[in-house]
């Protein structure tokens, strides 16, 4: 177990037992994009006693966790398989019915509440740019992963192939934008909280546009804090 200090990286700290994540979500913190800001930064601002908020952190870490959720521990080709898997395929999986629901309460509701129209916006340019940047990683970073991982496996080599430094930096420019859009959408609904006359749909829709950040968030701390280190460490 890493000592959590204030000035230890958001990033570490999940890193180091991803059961934690849900703190973090709990008081709005960003643990995947703004990963490497200290913890003492992020409790400020959030307005957040540092010193309590580290508290909790350090409480929930001692309770045992499950081996199979370290994921710094885990192969860096099973790490990208996981990814692609579990995160890319949730993606693929949800966004058709996300979007119909959002189409239905836009029609119906768009009059009433004018920021449905705005999020309908924002969500389907997000779903476009979410899956070119899935090829992108399933295409170039992760095949260069298993091949890497293979090639030092058998050889010992290290300098099989060319630098993924640029694709790297791509990807993280791609995870900000896909976080900025997500925090406009948050605002936008008021955390995902539906009005009191909402209608079933708005409140799945609502419910399931909650639960597609949440694995986002998860998704690019993955990718930000633990695989694109580790891979550019793997080709050095």
């Amino acid at each position: 177990m890493i000592k959590i200090l204030k000035e230890t990286k958001v990033g570490e700290v999940v890193s180091s037992n991803f059961k934690v994540a849900e703190i973090f979500e709990k008081y709005g913190i960003d643990f995947c994009c703004k990963g490497g800001m200290s913890l003492d930064a992020a409790c400020q601002s959030k307005n957040i006693d540092p010193e309590l908020f580290i508290k909790e952190l350090t409480s929930s870490i001692s309770i045992k966790s499950d081996p199979t959720q370290n994921f710094l521990d885990w192969p860096l080709d099973l790490l990208a398989d996981y990814i692609e898997k579990k995160h890319h395929r949730y993606i693929r999986e949800k966004t058709p019915m996300i979007q119909t629901y959002l189409t239905k309460l836009v029609n119906a509701h768009g009059s009433r509440y004018p920021q449905l129209i705005e999020v309908q916006h924002l969500f389907e340019q997000s779903v476009l740019d979410m899956h070119v940047h899935m090829r992108k990683e399933e295409m170039i970073l992760f095949p260069y992963i298993r091949n890497k991982v293979q090639s030092i496996s058998k050889s010992g080599s290290g300098n099989l192939f060319t630098s993924i430094q640029t694709p790297v930096n791509i990807l993280k420019q791609d995870h900000e934008i896909e976080g900025s859009r997500f925090e406009k959408i948050a605002e936008l609904t008021n955390q995902f909280e539906p009005p009191a006359a909402a209608c079933i749909t708005h409140k799945v829709c609502l419910s399931m546009l909650k639960e597609f950040e949440l694995d986002l968030h998860h998704h690019i701390h993955l990718e930000n804090n633990i695989l694109f280190p580790k891979a550019l460490a793997l080709e050095n």
